[in-house]
């Protein structure tokens, strides 16, 4: 059974935090390099790594672009409490975890609202509902939304993760345990899930698109002090990125599928049945969607005790730089 280890997660916000904001900044004017993430999960990461419009947007000012690959939003989150990335890329879930767990983040972007977790089984296998989940192992990876999706669907039908034996594997390795038998149920993410379906007749049991949360692009709270015009900068390429995922979902999803290395038939699946690029200003849908697990959180005890989930849904969303970023193209 797998637990959130909480100390550790405060020590992680408290420790990391401090040492990471400032790594890699010049000591005046701007930081030196920007450090953002990209994940098969963030497909406008996808394009705007491939097209090199980040590196346009900067080289001007001599300020270098480095990209790191975020396997999960448990990873970004590390990534980006410690300083490796500025931008990182999660769930809303996952960053109002870490927010409650005293990691300053500020989320300033939604890059998508996907479908993009399910709960999956084998082709052959004989779990058909929730309930023929007592006793079983289930794959998940935690502190990312197909974890905390688990937790809801185990809570809705009046079960919680002592009643299964979760196994903690990094989403890929998910996958790869489900397909070969070495666990009954697997909390899937997309481009994975996906391609479980497709290439081997897994099938998704259950399924609620509305308890997904969205895709939150985040920075910590000092960075963001600190470079309010690197990050509306940021924004503006991501503008531009979503717009012409918008305009181009056939190559989008060529894009998808050579980066996660899977068929293209995978990436339009994710894609055009299971992705939207709705208005990227967090905002009130995106609280509405975080307040709905608060009790969750509070139930499986996964915040320090007496932590207001409230307060820390407000402190998380941050729509200003969004706003900012889409006045101004509007107005061009």
């Amino acid at each position: 059974m797998v637990r959130v280890d909480r100390r550790h997660f405060l020590k992680f916000g408290a420790g990391l935090v401090a040492v990471g904001v400032g790594a890699g900044c010049a000591p005046a004017g701007g930081p030196d390099t920007v450090r953002l993430d990209y994940a098969y999960y963030n497909p406008v990461s996808l394009v705007l790594r491939r097209k090199g419009w980040l590196e346009e947007e900067f080289r001007p000012d001599g300020i270098r672009v480095e990209w790191v690959l975020s396997l999960g939003s448990n990873k970004a989150n590390e990534f980006t409490a410690s300083g490796t990335v500025h931008f990182g890329s999660t769930a809303g879930s996952a960053a109002l975890l870490a927010r409650a767990n005293g990691v300053p983040l500020k989320t300033v972007w939604l890059y998508s609202q996907p479908e993009w977790t399910a709960l999956v089984t084998g082709r052959e296998s004989p779990i058909r509902q929730l309930a023929d989940l007592r006793g079983r192992k289930v794959a998940a990876t935690r502190g990312t939304d197909p974890w905390f999706f688990l937790l809801r669907a185990l809570d809705s039908a009046g079960l919680s993760q002592r009643d299964i034996e979760i196994i903690q594997l990094q989403h890929p390795d998910g996958e790869q345990a489900l397909l070969q038998g070495q666990v009954d149920a697997w909390a899937g993410l997309d481009p994975y899930m996906a391609h479980a379906e497709l290439a081997a007749g897994a099938r998704l049991f259950f399924r609620r698109p509305e308890w997904n949360t969205y895709g939150t692009l985040n920075v910590l709270e000092s960075f963001l002090d600190r470079y309010p015009d690197i990050v509306e900068r940021v924004l503006a390429v991501y503008e531009r990125g979503r717009a012409w995922a918008r305009q181009n979902p056939d190559e989008l999803v060529a894009i998808l599928a050579e980066e996660s290395k899977m068929a293209p038939e995978i990436g339009r699946k994710v894609l055009t049945e299971r992705t939207a690029f709705p208005d990227p200003v967090p905002g009130d849908q995106l609280k509405t969607v975080l307040r709905e697990i608060s009790p969750l959180i509070q139930k499986e005890q996964l915040a320090p005790a007496g932590v207001d989930l409230r307060a820390a849904v407000e402190a998380l969303v941050e729509p200003g730089p969004a706003r900012q970023v889409l006045t101004r193209s509007a107005s061009r």
